[in-house]
């Protein structure tokens, strides 16, 4: 999470696991690492200075989940019903640098590993990412 602490130094990142210490997931270390990097660095870009940021790793039946959650403002339904599309990119995040790949990488990445991305909204936002464990 060095990235994290370039991109954003004064910022909080919480990070947190659940009771089991170790899971393990069968897949491409780099690539999942970088669903990592994203999930992050999109709620240190989308939320105003301060915001604090939690990483945290559980389990739940046959999956490790992860959660990358701000306490920001959040997204408008209509967004978060569109924001895994490859290109999209929220009508206020248009002036922020990025493409609208991060989040539709999140998703393709996760999903050639078995697994599934979501978004919880609501008094922040919360992406969810479950991948089967090996």
């Amino acid at each position: 999470m060095r990235d994290a602490r370039v991109l954003a130094p004064e910022r909080e990142i919480a990070f947190s696991f659940g009771q089991d210490a170790a899971y393990v997931v069968n897949g491409d270390a780099a690539r999942l690492a970088q669903v990592l990097r994203n999930l992050v660095r999109n709620a240190l870009v989308h939320t105003p200075p301060g915001t604090p940021v939690a990483v945290r790793v559980l389990a739940a039946p046959g999956h490790a989940v992860v959660e990358v959650a701000d306490q920001g403002p959040g997204l408008p339904p209509a967004e978060a019903a569109r924001v895994f599309e490859r290109f999209y990119r929220a009508p206020r995040a248009r002036a922020r640098d990025g493409a609208g790949h991060g989040l539709a990488i999140v998703h393709a990445v996760v999903t050639a590993h078995g697994g599934s991305a979501e978004l919880e909204h609501g008094g922040g936002t919360t992406f969810r990412v479950r991948l089967p464990l090996d």
